[in-house]
């Protein structure tokens, strides 16, 4: 059974931005799910997470399909929705794709990437920076999203995009289940900021450098955790 912790409150505009109302029941559904508010090999109803999001059947059946592709969610037709498990082998076959493909992103981000899009890598940073400064892990995990999907935007590679998509999810998810036993909170928003600041600042070498640099951290982690 799913955890009885609260619903998460929508990620608000100065966090993602504007939404459609799928892309609003995957933001929420996604984050319960990689803070554990839904737990691994939790059994829930589309009826449950409908009334969990405050949205009807259809955006959550939608959000709900997109979670199984990702990886995050087994639909089973009339027995519900199971939450998958976490399971460390797959974890690190991840990261050693999840390196390739990172390091293609960032690097190709920090050319690609708007004035705008700069600017907002610049602020991802420093709210990391102060979210892992006041020991803030719901704050940190959102913006943790907002730099996963502006990369992928910023890069404009939807074949990098769509690997990369299927990754993050269930990387968020074990970081979270096991950062206060092994992580760094301060340690990992540094690296992810370096990373932000060097596509800021259009600097397709060190984006990568940096990005390398956090997914070491990140199969350290995991070996750690496991």
């Amino acid at each position: 059974m799913a955890t009885d912790a609260p619903p998460s409150a929508e990620p608000g505009p100065a966090a993602d931005g504007v939404c459609s109302l799928t892309e609003r029941a995957w933001r929420i559904l996604e984050e319960d799910i990689a803070m554990l508010r839904l737990a691994p090999g939790a059994t829930v109803s589309e009826a449950v997470l409908s009334q969990r999001c405050g949205l009807g059947r259809t955006p959550v059946r939608e959000a709900l399909q997109r979670l199984a592709r990702e990886g995050l969610v087994r639909v089973l037709p009339r027995r519900g929705i199971v939450v998958t498990e976490i399971d460390i082998a797959r974890q690190l076959r991840l990261l050693a794709v999840r390196r390739e493909i990172e390091r293609l992103l960032a690097r190709t981000a920090a050319t690609a990437a708007s004035p705008a899009q700069r600017a907002r890598f610049a602020e991802i940073a420093a709210g990391m920076e102060a979210a892992a400064a006041g020991n803030d892990d719901t704050a940190f995990m959102r913006l943790d999203r907002a730099f996963n999907l502006l990369l992928l935007e910023s890069a404009q590679n939807e074949f990098a995009s769509g690997a990369m998509t299927l990754m993050n999810g269930l990387s968020r998810r074990f970081w979270y289940m096991h950062y206060r036993e092994v992580a760094d909170l301060a340690r990992t928003a540094r690296l992810h900021a370096a990373v932000a600041r060097a596509v800021a600042a259009g600097a397709p070498e060190a984006a990568a450098q940096a990005s390398d640099a956090l997914v070491d951290y990140i199969a350290e982690f995991a070996r750690a955790a496991g």
